[in-house]
């Protein structure tokens, strides 16, 4: 698929800003659609972007508000670029379900790495053994529907949590450090880069009824990385 059929969705109030972004895209073979609020991107929603680069501090919603809105329907890459860069806020976005989190002032070229790497992840997890199946014990994810099941009651997960399981699934039986995890499902690395897979596999294991300290589904090696066991196991 070339750049050029990708479509994003700009939400950003400020308009130097918002010019700047639709620029150095739409150089890159990008076609862009802006919008200076969040109800304003709720609408060009319709338009079906592949991926949507949203400011937090709107003048008419949070930030924050617009991807938990946004994810009872779509499961649209998000990147969020904020001067908001305490940790509380990436992780509360992180949560909510945006893929990413890039702070002002940020780089051009970074910004690009981060757009190709949040679109090409979203496709390869679409892509991962398509219409295959994973079972262990009375956990199925079906690859197809991106469904995750336990004993026949669906697990709803963020597409973030979807991508590491289906991740650690893949490679099931095996140990992945978190590096590997982090590599695979976001495509770089950053010193924030394993809290941010902590606190998603916190949140999947919560939904997925699990215990603290237990591992039914995911052996958990402290300070190496994770492991699915394996089916049958």
């Amino acid at each position: 698929m070339s750049n050029n059929k990708y479509k994003i969705l700009l939400v950003e109030d400020e308009d130097n800003i918002r010019g700047f972004i639709q620029t150095i895209m739409e150089a890159n073979s990008y076609q862009v659609i802006a919008a200076e609020t969040g109800s304003q991107g709720s609408l060009l929603l319709s338009h079906q972007p592949d991926l949507i680069i949203l400011d937090l501090g709107l003048p008419d919603m949070d930030g924050l508000d617009f991807i938990k809105s946004t994810r009872k329907t779509s499961a649209v890459p998000i990147i969020i670029l904020s001067a908001r860069s305490q940790e509380w806020d990436k992780v509360a976005a992180l949560d909510l379900g945006a893929n990413d989190y890039v702070t002002k002032p940020f780089g051009t070229s970074e910004l690009l790495a981060r757009v190709r790497v949040a679109l090409r992840s979203s496709r390869s997890a679409v892509d991962l053994l398509p219409g295959g199946k994973f079972a262990q014990g009375d956990l199925e994810i079906d690859y197809g529907k991106r469904m995750v099941t336990i004993a026949g009651v669906e697990v709803r997960l963020t597409q973030t949590e979807y991508n590491i399981l289906a991740v650690l699934a893949e490679h099931a039986g095996k140990m992945l450090t978190y590096s590997a995890i982090v590599q695979a499902v976001w495509g770089s690395s950053d010193p924030g880069s394993v809290k941010k897979l902590q606190v998603n596999m916190a949140n999947i294991r919560k939904k997925m009824g699990s215990q603290p300290g237990e591992s039914r589904y995911i052996i958990n090696e402290l300070g190496v990385g994770y492991r699915m066991r394996g089916e049958g196991e």
